[in-house]
């Protein structure tokens, strides 16, 4: 029988600190039918974060080899220096399990995929109520110097620009809320046949 998971995609983007990665590991709790596409980065990785579970990360060469072979779905310099990128490998590793690949990845990247992707892909733009929320969250976080909250403040004013081009908007200013009107989303979404 074909699955009528594998060869779908799940979107979650964002500006950094409006929680998509919280409402990534609520569906993934919820949904058995999904699997995480864990990103490729150059960035150092954090005291939680394990390789191969949050990021594959790749040093500057490693990254730049991965490109020049044509290995990533998508890739973005997110910040000076700083890749995130799509695995190939990653993608059809999880659709060999008959799964559905659940993304949570940078907005520019979202839109790459979403532009290439016409059919069985579902998007989902996750943003808070202001700017100001946004850098409370950050600044809450605890991951953030002076200088990189102001970096990634600059650069969600660029991705607020990019909500139009999503499936769906949703506000996380209250999370159970947010995660109910998902939820409810990708529940239709896992129905539906593929096309």
């Amino acid at each position: 029988m074909i699955s009528k998971l594998a060869g779908k995609i799940i979107i979650l983007t964002a500006p950094s600190g409006s929680g998509k990665t919280t409402i990534a590991k609520y569906l993934l709790h919820q949904f058995q039918e999904l699997s995480f596409s864990v990103s490729a980065t150059t960035r150092n990785p954090r005291s939680d974060e394990k390789n191969g579970v949050n990021y594959y990360f790749y040093s500057q060469q490693e990254f730049q080899n991965a490109i020049q072979n044509q290995s990533f779905l998508e890739f973005q310099e997110v910040y000076p220096g700083q890749y995130y990128g799509t695995l190939l490998s990653e993608v059809e590793r999880i659709w060999s399990l008959n799964k559905i690949a659940l993304f949570d990845i940078d907005v520019k990247g979202a839109h790459v995929i979403e532009s290439n992707f016409k059919e069985n892909i579902l998007s989902i733009y996750v943003k808070a109520s202001s700017l100001e929320t946004l850098k409370q969250r950050l600044i809450l976080r605890g991951t953030e110097t002076a200088e990189s909250l102001e970096k990634r403040l600059v650069k969600a004013l660029d991705e607020l620009e990019y909500a139009k081009y999503f499936d769906y908007v949703i506000s996380n200013d209250e999370l159970d809320l947010a995660q109910s009107l998902i939820k409810q989303i990708v529940t239709n979404f896992i129905a539906s046949p593929l096309k």
